[in-house]
């Protein structure tokens, strides 16, 4: 009887090495990984905006505290002349701007406006934007994806914006797109991700694409919760800006990125409709 006792505390013990090492493993996987866009590599999984800021000053705290590596901007809002003081002039040099065709309603003014950014900006990184409904701002999915793939023949690496349809998804990469934009809800809404289901879908069904959430994430759980389902990177602006301190909010949407990224390395315990002890029954002394 106490050799059995014996052969079970071992094993426990075992066992919680095995969990630990597991772990220790997972977490330096997560650490290792890279974002990857076309040729680009990024650390940070965590995209960031410059607009709704109350001050230049706010923005660049936010932007050090997201320990982000990339920025979105969009390109019809800045003097990209640099002809009048912008945002632009107070972005941390580090950072790798992504210019963002916002406010364009066709695919052939995206298009201008993504040739415009990369003459100004001298980058061929464009996030692509193209407006269905100036109310919702939900994306038009036809005109987003002719103008990909007029950008992606001219050599631009495209990140579209879309609805998080599946089969849009497999068009714009099949068009070429460096990655993909799916909406977890509207844009500035805060509501977070509203179709779990379907960027759950999309992640089994494209194993090999860069997938990035982009709009309506409004806190940390949000970010988290996107980061679990299997995204890769998460692209917020209105979270971070109008929270109440910008720069405390990027810190948590960083360690939220992190911690949803290292779940979903870590794999999901099944759901059980019925308890299960915490403690197994072998071994108990009775």
């Amino acid at each position: 009887m106490i050799g059995s006792r014996l052969f079970t505390s071992s094993a426990a013990v075992s066992h919680k090495e095995a969990q630990k090492a597991q772990m220790k493993t997972a977490v330096a996987t997560a650490a290792r990984e890279k974002l990857v866009i076309g040729s680009r590599a990024f650390s940070s999984r965590l995209i960031i905006g410059t607009g709704k800021y109350r001050s230049h000053a706010e923005m660049r705290s936010a932007h050090d505290a997201s320990g982000a590596e990339m920025v979105t901007v969009a390109v019809r809002r800045v003097p990209l002349d640099r002809s009048s003081e912008s945002f632009l002039d107070h972005l941390n040099s580090a950072l790798q701007i992504l210019p963002n065709t916002a406010g364009c309603y066709s695919a052939e003014d995206a298009v201008r406006t993504a040739r415009l950014a990369r003459e100004a900006l001298q980058t061929d990184l464009v996030k692509l934007e193209v407006i269905g409904d100036q109310t919702t701002l939900f994306p038009d999915n036809e005109q987003t994806l002719e103008a990909a793939r007029i950008l992606v023949k001219e050599g631009f690496v495209v990140l579209p914006y879309f609805n998080d349809d599946l089969i849009m998804a497999k068009k714009l990469l099949a068009a070429g797109c460096a990655a993909i934009m799916p909406l977890a809800a509207p844009i500035g809404s805060g509501l977070g991700v509203q179709n779990p289901a379907n960027l759950r879908i999309m992640r089994e069904q494209l194993p090999d694409a860069t997938i990035i959430v982009d709009a309506g994430v409004g806190t940390a759980s949000d970010a988290a919760i996107a980061m679990e389902l299997g995204a890769d990177g998460v692209l917020m602006n209105t979270a971070i800006a109008e929270a109440e301190d910008p720069a405390k909010m990027a810190t948590a949407m960083k360690l939220a990125i992190e911690a949803g990224r290292l779940a979903y390395l870590a794999g999901r315990m099944r759901k059980r409709l019925y308890a299960s002890a915490s403690s197994p029954l072998e071994g108990v002394v009775t």
